[in-house]
């Protein structure tokens, strides 16, 4: 099915008996496959008439996007933290664009997407004081930190305290918060057996020690989230 839904975004019609020939199948189960997918939301146009070819519709557009499981569980996440800034100019069309993008997803997908919303949290902008000594992280930084999170795996960091003392620690990247324009990783520290809370920007070296962790309740970490004016029931 995949195979023929990326043949019919080609821009040219193709006929029933050539397609049916170029897959190896009948015309009637190219036929039944295409009911199937349009099905699925796939707008597929058929030119009547004999010798008459079938195309996705010209007015599609956006369905021409292909985005693998990360990529998509990246633009949900983005969406998820748009809608919690609740910008009034946003807000408008982000749920219906959240709604088919998880409509893309199984229902186990959707259940993992939904718990790895959850572990976003958004605070408000960030004082003066932490600006000031902000330097946005760089991606060899941001890419592993993000793989870790997503896949809820131990990793090893070297970070920078504000004196920039440097120590190794291991942790569990349980939760991310944003205080804008600033993310920290609400962490448990197995070794001290505490919650720790890390500046992203002072973070290095991450690396995944292939052990996963299970998720902590949001409570754990209420008394670090208070400095954030985040309060957790």
């Amino acid at each position: 099915m995949d195979m023929l839904s990326s043949r019919l975004k080609a821009e040219e019609p193709m006929a029933i008996g050539a397609l049916a020939a170029e897959f190896g199948v009948s015309r009637s189960t190219l036929t039944r496959d295409i009911a199937l997918l349009r099905d699925r939301g796939l707008p597929v146009d058929a030119d009547r008439g004999r010798g008459g070819g079938v195309r996705v519709a010209s007015t599609w557009g956006v369905g021409r996007l292909n985005l693998d499981y990360r990529e998509a569980v990246d633009l949900l996440v983005s969406l998820a933290v748009a809608e919690q800034t609740r910008s009034p100019i946003l807000m408008a069309n982000l749920a219906p664009i959240r709604r088919k993008l998880m409509a893309s997803f199984s229902a186990n997908s959707r259940n993992r997407i939904n718990q790895l919303k959850a572990r976003i949290l958004i605070g408000g902008p960030t004082s003066a004081s932490v600006i000031s000594t902000y330097v946005p992280p760089k991606p060899r930084v941001v890419e592993p930190l993000h793989e870790a999170f997503l896949t809820m795996q131990v990793a090893q960091i070297t970070y920078s305290d504000g004196e920039g003392r440097r120590t190794k620690r291991v942790i569990e990247p349980q939760y991310l918060l944003l205080n804008y324009p600033v993310w920290y990783v609400l962490a448990y520290d197995p070794g001290r057996q505490a919650i720790r809370t890390f500046r992203c920007d002072r973070l290095q070296a991450p690396q995944q020690l292939g052990e996963t962790f299970r998720l902590r309740g949001v409570a754990d970490f209420r008394v670090g989230l208070e400095s954030f004016d985040i309060i957790v029931p």
